[in-house]
């Protein structure tokens, strides 16, 4: 897989307007496509390494088009070497394109994260209210299930809001506290969107989005599976969880 980086001042090919996600009455395969053109895989490049590429987790752009928003645990995986830099690579045919990105902004207690970058915007889409969100509602993911290993092609998954569950779970034994669930049972617990959806690791900072209107409404969390880690590539749960959008607009907001 080759990889350029763009200069910011000449990503011609990247010059696309910056517009809202597809009205309600969009039907899915309208919202899918629509979805598509705003979300990016997260990763770092080194000129030294071989693949340069190193795959991290989804992110989709949103705000003001120059947004990008992930997990907090995606781009706070990894120490970056004197020759790695933090960029967001936008899927294509044959030569990949990677843009620079930098942290804008980081919440830990709900792990979300926002990057910016610089250069023509993209489309942003548009975050809905997630506080609407019910049972039983129609919601789709769209992101990089499986990293780089099959090329960065954008996949959806398809379910519903299988619940609204509070994430400060109790656990059987001191044992089990790590740093992340006392750093939510410190905020007072709040609640996330339980999805019946089969997500994978690279899912994380995928959009979750309603399927009729097109607007995102969670962003995919796989810490909070059953399983506490994203390692279940080879058995992945049919139960996943997103935080809800309302944390996104509270970070993004200027």
């Amino acid at each position: 897989m080759a990889f350029r980086i763009s200069p910011a001042a000449t990503a011609g090919a990247l010059a696309l307007a910056c517009v809202a996600a597809p009205s309600a009455r969009a039907d899915f395969p309208d919202a899918v496509a629509s979805i598509k053109r705003s979300v990016v895989a997260i990763g770092t490049v080194s000129p030294t390494r071989n693949p340069r590429f190193r795959f991290l987790g989804t992110g989709f752009v949103a705000g003001n088009g120059n947004q990008v928003v992930t997990n907090a645990h995606v781009i706070g995986m990894t120490d970056l070497a004197e020759d790695e830099r933090l960029v967001m690579a936008l899927p294509g045919v044959g030569r990949v394109t990677a843009r620079p990105v930098v942290k804008e902004a980081v919440d830990l207690d709900h792990d979300l994260a926002v990057l910016r970058f610089e250069g023509p915007p993209m489309p942003a889409l548009r975050l809905g209210d997630s506080s609407t969100v019910r049972d039983g509602q129609d919601v789709a993911v769209t992101g990089f299930p499986l990293g780089s290993s099959v090329g960065l092609t954008p996949v959806t998954h398809k379910g519903i809001v299988s619940a609204i569950a509070p994430v400060g779970q109790p656990v059987a034994s001191a044992r089990q506290l790590d740093g992340a669930i006392l750093r939510r049972l410190a905020t007072g617990g709040y609640s996330v969107l339980q999805l019946d959806i089969v997500t994978y690791p690279g899912n994380s900072g995928s959009p979750l989005f309603d399927a009729a209107s097109g607007e995102v409404v969670g962003v995919p969390n796989l810490g909070f599976d059953t399983g506490g880690r994203e390692s279940a590539v080879s058995a992945p749960s049919g139960i996943s969880y997103a935080i809800p959008a309302a944390f996104v607009k509270a970070l993004i907001a200027p």
